[in-house]
């Protein structure tokens, strides 16, 4: 495309499409971000409440020092 024959006309376009597919773009990141968030919170909640107080084993060679179940 020739930047002496572009029409006024095509040039406003073009800028107007260029603005709308800017916001677009920022609306699905805004909604993406949001939704990692939303998971992020369900997950730290998930592992909280499946890491309660676990007791230590009593025998054996494995999980008498460190919780091996968390």
């Amino acid at each position: 495309m020739d930047a002496l024959n572009v029409s006024p006309a095509a040039l406003v376009d073009a800028v107007v499409q260029t603005r709308s597919d800017q916001v677009d773009q920022q609306v699905q990141i805004r909604v993406m971000k949001k939704a990692m968030d939303a998971q992020a919170s369900t997950a730290a909640a998930l592992l909280n409440s499946v890491a309660g107080s676990l007791p230590l084993a009593t025998e054996g060679a494995l999980g008498t020092q460190v919780n091996a179940l968390v």
